[in-house]
């Protein structure tokens, strides 16, 4: 039996700051974020289950996206546990601190390790893509 792979997008806005870059970029700014992600897995074919003809409900995969990324990304500000900025919390509710430079890329990785481990046995990640603008994105792919 061949597996299939099922695909959903995703949207969030989400500001950030690169305060190592020496661009524009290192200061405080936003992204409309549109996300793609893909999983892999076989169509379970048990007439008794809810599922039967599915890899994943769409559903599914769209309420885990929501709880482990959507929900807590959209309208937040990103920033590095030693930014410049610190202290912005008590102005701005929805800061929040990550150990990293919240790159396009790096938010990438973390949303792929999170969105992993929610799947249901025997569905897979197997691909993410993050448009960080129109025409500027990171891919992640399980075969790399």
């Amino acid at each position: 039996m061949k597996k299939i792979r099922v695909s959903k997008e995703f949207s969030f806005e989400t500001a950030h700051a690169l305060d190592m870059h020496q661009s524009k970029c290192r200061n405080i700014h936003g992204h409309s974020y549109k996300l793609t992600v893909t999983v892999l897995g076989l169509v379970n074919e048990d007439n008794s289950q809810p599922d039967v003809g599915m890899v994943i409900d769409f559903t599914d995969l769209k309420n885990i996206v929501n709880a482990e990324v959507v929900d807590k990304l959209d309208h937040a500000l990103i920033l590095k546990s030693d930014s410049r900025f610190k202290g912005i919390e008590e102005h701005n509710e929805k800061t929040i601190y990550v150990d990293y430079h919240p790159t396009c890329e790096n938010l990438l990785k973390e949303i792929v390790e999170v969105i992993s481990v929610k799947l249901p046995e025997g569905v897979t990640l197997v691909y993410a893509k993050m448009n960080e603008t129109a025409n500027s994105y990171s891919e992640w792919v399980l075969e790399d």
